[in-house]
């Protein structure tokens, strides 16, 4: 691969382990300079660092949210070295990411962006659905004294009228080993309709679990909402999908490959 000096590397390393990085994602490690990694947005629960330096051959440095966010360490450097930024997933899937890749453009920075495969792209298809019927994505977040936001719930209501399936993110907070469950995404839903009571999410509703895609068994669960709460799907990383209108085909890919109830290919 071309060696170009002074360049900012924006590389994504897939969903689940280190094996998940694409050659050219490779490559780009092993002729950088320096080499940043960010696990607060999200984080590859089939590996860890070491397997990854090794596999490199390279020695990695983990950042802080504040050393991205208010410091751009990444930036400052690739003004004078070759730097490659990893994340887990595709590399601007996070706004925090995105802006780097403009504020780099701004400042005459060369960038490549190497992209991977992210929840965005598996998580529709692993489920049976098909990925141009999604509406915008939204996020749960962990409830804090004074702060539990109604708009997860809002966002899926828009979805709904339009008859679109919603992708629903659950928080992350690596820093203090917090990952939400789908069961704390559901319960979050429920106590939202039990304030605004529109029939949105209710204990009948069909709701999808997805868990650890991208491993060798990803979990893919169909059922009410009432069922699915009360079930264990294992460790991390949780994500959801509430449907909308499904097509007969994407019903019978919920039973086949989540084993939703059969009723619903009557409906």
């Amino acid at each position: 691969m071309l060696k170009v000096k002074k360049m900012l590397y924006l590389v994504g390393l897939g969903l689940y382990d280190e094996k998940d990085i694409s050659i050219n994602g490779l490559e780009a490690i092993k002729s950088a300079d320096v080499v940043y990694a960010e696990f607060y947005t999200a984080r590859l629960f089939g590996g860890d660092l070491k397997s990854l330096e090794s596999l490199a051959g390279v020695t990695i440095n983990i950042l802080r949210r504040e050393e991205v966010e208010e410091e751009n360490l990444p930036l400052k450097q690739a003004k004078t070295k070759d730097v490659v930024f990893l994340t887990a997933g595709d590399p601007l899937m996070a706004t925090t990411h995105a802006d780097i890749l403009m504020e780099a453009r701004k400042n005459g920075i060369p960038t490549r962006v190497i992209h991977a495969s992210s929840i965005l792209s598996a998580a529709p298809g692993i489920a049976g659905l098909q990925a141009y019927k999604f509406g915008k994505v939204t996020t749960i977040p962990r409830p804090e004294n004074n702060y539990f936001p109604h708009s997860p719930y809002q966002v899926i209501a828009e979805n709904r009228k339009m008859g679109l399936h919603t992708l629903v993110l659950l928080d992350i907070q690596a820093h203090r080993d917090y990952y939400m469950t789908a069961n704390e995404g559901l319960e979050y839903l429920l106590r939202v309709e039990n304030e605004r009571n529109e029939g949105i999410i209710t204990t009948d509703t069909l709701a999808v679990v997805i868990a650890r895609a991208g491993s060798p068994e990803p979990l893919v669960r169909a059922h009410r909402v009432d069922v699915l709460v009360e079930e264990d799907f294992g460790g991390p990383l949780h994500c959801m999908i509430i449907p909308g209108d499904l097509h007969f085909l994407e019903a019978e890919g919920l039973v086949i490959l989540g084993g939703a109830p059969e009723h619903i290919l009557q409906e």
